[in-house]
């Protein structure tokens, strides 16, 4: 299978030594990804961004590669996000202490307290990236926050909203329901179930937030995405932790699934679709939706090839550890 432009909407990259340990698995498969901004302290500010561009660009070693960038949300005026226009594809909403580094997300949806600057946003044509989960039962969350991004649509129709990595059946319903709501799914919900990370021992790599839901909200995920429903992206969400992070008491949420995000998923099209709802899924509705074009293609050619994946990157263990997979990526 072929695949033109892949990208990666949703990628977390850290920093130090964890960004030079990763970036390269992500830039040598995809033609872009949108880098998340909540490193300690997060990105609010131009000079932060551009200087962890650099830090980026420096890691991935590939001119090809296109880093996305974001800024973590707070009050922006009109003035600002006018000069950041320029140097930023996104801005990303975190509710305060649902993932990981977010507690100095959003305490409050309050419409007035977040108008000006989503206003300035709709009018700029910049995208609203939201992590949305509310802080109830962790079953339920993702549910629940369905009311503020029927909130959030209803109040700013011109505003593009992108809800994160969706888990519920809920939400890919909520999807058709509102024009100028998108969304982004991950692989390992397109694959695992709350029973894969809990059901018999505790599995702490596959843990991850939002944490996967039932069998028939994978069901619903992988409907939409081997259709290639246009509102659809790809975005892998993710997201390395060392070792020592995963396998403790206070275990950190996220799964590294970087190196296999190509392979598992060309596998599973493979199995339950074909190439061109791949192509849909992990490039073609994303340019239509944020109307990205490139000077340069980049074809990434997988083909039948058995590998077993490494038990661990560094100190970081990935999705589907020591396991065989039926595809990989020819680079010649």
């Amino acid at each position: 299978m072929t695949v033109k432009n892949p990208l990666d909407m949703h990628l977390h990259l850290r920093d130090n030594e964890m960004l030079n340990l990763v970036a390269h698995l992500s830039a040598k498969d995809f033609k872009a990804a949108v880098i998340m901004p909540n490193l300690v302290p997060p990105i609010c500010d131009l000079q932060a961004l551009k200087e962890y561009k650099q830090r980026v660009v420096n890691a991935c070693n590939d001119e090809d590669f296109i880093p996305l960038m974001t800024l973590f949300y707070k009050n922006y005026n009109y003035n600002f996000l006018q000069e950041a226009r320029e140097h930023i594809f996104a801005i990303k909403l975190y509710p305060a202490g649902v993932t990981t580094n977010s507690s100095s997300g959003i305490s409050s949806f309050d419409i007035d307290e977040l108008k000006e600057t989503l206003e300035a946003m709709s009018e700029l044509g910049l995208p609203l990236l939201v992590h949305g989960e509310t802080n109830d039962f962790v079953m339920d969350r993702e549910a629940n926050f369905s009311k503020i991004y029927e909130k959030l649509a209803k109040s700013f129709p011109k505003l593009k909203i992108v809800m994160e990595h969706i888990t519920t059946k809920r939400l890919c319903e909520l999807l058709k329901d509102y024009e100028n709501l998108y969304a982004t799914v991950t692989l390992h919900h397109l694959i695992l179930t709350l029973d894969d990370v809990l059901g018999g021992k505790l599995k702490p790599h596959l843990f991850c937030k939002p944490i996967a839901k039932r069998y028939e909200d994978k069901e619903a995920l992988c409907e939409l995405a081997f259709s290639g429903y246009e509102k659809l992206m790809f975005g892998s969400d993710s997201a390395p932790h060392p070792i020592n992070d995963k396998e403790c008491c206070g275990c950190a949420a996220g799964v590294f699934s970087a190196p296999v995000a190509l392979p598992l998923l060309c596998e599973l099209f493979q199995k339950h679709s074909n190439e061109a709802n791949l192509q849909k899924f992990l490039s073609d509705n994303a340019c239509k939706i944020h109307n990205l074009s490139f000077k340069k293609d980049k074809i990434i050619k997988l083909e039948r090839n058995k590998w077993q994946v490494p038990s661990k990157y560094g100190d970081v263990v990935p999705f589907m550890a020591d396991e065989f997979l039926e595809f990989k990526q020819n680079y010649n």
